[in-house]
C-alpha cells in the first residue's frame, strides 16, 4: 500500500495526557487510512464510513481514552471488556445490532493493520476470536437490564474492566 503512514508499534504508548492527545490524532491518521483503504477494496462509502466509525469507537474512546493502552498491543480479553461491560455501561440503550456493528469495524480495522505489517497474527487471531463472541454480548446486554438491588458488583466481576 503505497501512502502508508510509517507507524511503531512505541508511537501508540500512552503515559501522560499528552501523550493520549498525540496517540489520538496518530490513530485518527491510521484511522483515514483504513478508510480509505476500504474505498479501494471497492467498499460501499457508507459502508466503509462504518466499520472506520466502529473501530473508532473502539480504539479511541475505548482503548486510549479509557484504558490509556496501545491500540497495536492490546492484551487478550481488551475486545471482550469492551463489548461486555463498557460498551453497555457507557450507552443510554447499549444494542446488540449497534454492538455488532462496532465489532464488526474493529475485527476489519484489525484485518487490516495484520495485512499492513503493523500487528502480528496472535493479536489479528485473539480479536476475531473476541469480536465473533456475539451470543455472549447478547446475553450480557439482555442480563444487564435484568440487574436488580445490589446485582451490578456481581454482574460486573463477570466481564470486568480492571486488568488482571
Amino acid at each position: 500500500m503505497n501512502g502508508m503512514l510509517s507507524v511503531k508499534k512505541s508511537d501508540f504508548d500512552v503515559h501522560s495526557l499528552e501523550d493520549e492527545i498525540r496517540v489520538d490524532a496518530l490513530c485518527g491518521d491510521l484511522l483515514r487510512e483504513f478508510y480509505q483503504y476500504l474505498l479501494d477494496k471497492h467498499i460501499p462509502a457508507g459502508e466503509a464510513a462504518t466499520l472506520a466509525s466502529g473501530a473508532d469507537y473502539f480504539t479511541r474512546d475505548f482503548v486510549i481514552a479509557r484504558k490509556r493502552k496501545n491500540i497495536l498491543a492490546i492484551m487478550p480479553g481488551t475486545v471482550r471488556q469492551f463489548a461486555g461491560n463498557w460498551y453497555i455501561t457507557s450507552n443510554l440503550e447499549p444494542n446488540i445490532g449497534e454492538l455488532s456493528g462496532h465489532l464488526a469495524g474493529v475485527k476489519s480495522f484489525y484485518g487490516f493493520l495484520h495485512q499492513r505489517g503493523t500487528i502480528d497474527g496472535g493479536i489479528l487471531t485473539e480479536v476475531e476470536k473476541e469480536c465473533a463472541e456475539i451470543d455472549y454480548y447478547r446475553d450480557r446486554i439482555e442480563s444487564f437490564w435484568e440487574i436488580r438491588d445490589d446485582g451490578y458488583i456481581a454482574w460486573e466481576r463477570e466481564c470486568t474492566l480492571k486488568d488482571s
